[in-house]
């Protein structure tokens, strides 16, 4: 009998063992009642909403940010015009790690993996001609997410918009960066408070705006299995809501506004399944562990993106067709929100032609496909269910040795999950390799020779041109006033005093990210990871 070199044992991507079929016997605890529910009521495995896609279609949220503010307000027009429902912006290297245009660390990133922002007068140009009473917006931003979410809200102000209208979500979610992404500034114990501080002042003033999302995707993209970055981004959400709730707060204060934020991978059904086993978890958790009254609580709502690290840069049209696959795993998992990759962005940020191709892929989902017309219509499949049963149980194991270790802060700092992220990447990428796992165009059907893709090039002038605009703003603000609401807010960072109202008041004094961070960094120093000698 022929063998095929290196055939795969049917399984899924994170290890879990396939049977050539299921049956009623893989379903023996199985209850619709208990495990399924309707959609919109617990344990919400079928999703958050009653109506789900019948009532309303996911927001269309591709990500968008480069160069100079006024570029990236062009990319937003564009891409309203073109139906998109959400804005998302992507901030450059310097604005993520706290510094800004002119500081010597920034030199040649200026503009190039997303847009600079150093001042109000840079959020004040990006939406500019963009009501944000009509617009939801999504910040990917992490250690300076406060100062970011004010200058968004000093923007709000500017243009008439009450607080309680403005509605979006900062990503803020600072403990998957000690983990897999690695944009840190401060240690854990003061980015935790800064989080808490923003969740709260949220939950007080901004009713629509979620402070908050739980991130994933960058768990999965750092390498680990999809029972992992289940497993830790939850694991994170624990030690978020506890930190809440040891300030004082309410738990149905805050958590109805929490969100999460997925990776979606190649393999279809495990995608599907770690979705539905996201929500049934969660809705146990807040109302098991934190004694949550409300359902809204227990509701989890979430961002879904198509996976940055199955693009790849041969034959790149390929990309296409990942995406697409993982765009309607996304949907029949009951996505909030969506962003498709574009199929050249593993080389650049991606040109208007490939966003176009992105958004239309959802948009041929939503109105051509039918899917969105039955909710969660692979419910009592023998095969999902079994998954999604399988999933949550191998999930709930690492959560109670992340307990055991004394929760989320506590075990980054003796390094178990970055340990168990790297032994997983390590052993993914051993299996392509060795063409175990078959990548298409990368090691099976490869081409002699490709034709190089026409791809996006950041402008080298960007980085002089945001230079000098930062000078002009830091020459014509009240440099007296900057000085004086730094200086409070340093006061208030060696105190226990929520300090967002500081921050907000030193942003619409046209004080930089940089200044702000940097008073920041006098008061609590800087994290270096300990396995980094």
């Amino acid at each position: 009998m022929h063998h095929p070199k290196n055939k795969k044992k049917p399984q899924t991507l994170s290890g879990i063992p396939l049977k050539p079929y299921y049956d009623s016997s893989d379903l023996k605890e199985f209850s619709a009642e208990k495990n399924l529910g309707a959609p919109g009521e617990f344990p919400f495995t079928r999703g958050p909403y009653p109506s789900m896609y019948r009532g309303r279609l996911w927001t269309m949220r591709q990500f968008a940010g480069f160069g100079t503010p006024e570029q990236t307000n062009e990319r937003f027009h564009y891409l309203i015009e073109h139906g998109q429902t959400g804005l998302s912006v992507a901030f450059h290297f310097p604005t993520l790690m706290g510094y800004d245009s002119d500081s010597p660390r920034a030199r040649g990133e200026v503009g190039v993996c997303g847009v600079a922002v150093d001042t109000l007068k840079d959020m004040e140009t990006i939406f500019d001609g963009i009501p944000l009473d009509q617009v939801t917006t999504s910040m990917t931003i992490n250690p300076p997410a406060s100062v970011l979410l004010c200058m968004y809200l000093a923007v709000a102000q500017k243009q008439g918009v009450a607080l309680d209208k403005v509605s979006g979500t900062v990503q803020n979610d600072i403990l998957k960066e000690y983990m897999a992404q690695h944009s840190y500034i401060f240690p854990p114990e003061p980015s935790m408070r800064l989080i808490v501080d923003s969740i709260e002042y949220c939950s007080k003033n901004l009713p629509k705006f979620n402070p908050i999302s739980i991130s994933g995707y960058h768990i999965r993209e750092a390498g680990s299995t999809a029972v992992q970055e289940l497993a830790f981004t939850i694991a994170d959400g624990i030690a978020y809501v506890q930190a809440c709730v040891d300030r004082g707060m309410n738990v149905d204060s805050f958590a109805p506004r929490l969100s999460f934020f997925w990776d979606i991978h190649n393999d279809f059904f495990e995608e599907i399944a770690k979705l539905r086993a996201a929500r049934r978890m969660w809705a146990h958790i807040m109302k098991d562990r934190f004694h949550a009254k409300q359902p809204e609580s227990m509701r989890m709502r979430f961002h879904c993106q198509t996976a940055g690290v199955t693009l790849t840069a041969q034959q790149p049209y390929n990309n296409v067709a990942r995406v697409s696959l993982q765009a309607l795993a996304a949907v029949l998992g009951g996505t909030q929100s969506l962003h498709t990759n574009s199929l050249d962005e593993t080389l650049a940020l991606p040109s208007d032609d490939a966003v176009r191709i992105a958004l239309r892929t959802q948009q041929i989902i939503a109105h051509e496909s039918g899917v969105t017309d039955v909710i969660d219509p692979l419910a009592g499949s023998y095969f999902m269910e079994s998954l999604t049963d399988t999933i949550e149980a191998e999930a709930n194991r690492y959560i109670e040795k992340i307990d055991e270790l004394g929760g989320m802060v506590a075990a980054i700092k003796t390094g178990y999950p970055m340990q168990q992220i790297a032994e997983a990447s390590a052993a993914q990428q051993r299996r392509i390799e060795t063409a175990e796992e078959i990548v298409v165009g990368v090691n099976r059907y490869q081409l002699e020779e490709e034709e190089p893709l026409d791809i996006l090039k950041i402008d080298t002038t960007v980085e002089a041109k945001q230079v000098k605009n930062l000078q002009q703003v830091r020459a014509e603000r009240d440099q007296a006033q900057v000085d004086s609401h730094l200086a409070q807010l340093k006061t208030a960072a060696s105190t226990s005093e929520n300090l967002m109202p500081y921050i907000l008041d030193a942003v619409k004094a046209y004080a930089s990210v940089g200044e702000i961070m940097g008073t920041l960094r006098e008061i609590w120093g800087e994290y270096h990871d300990p396995c980094i000698v």
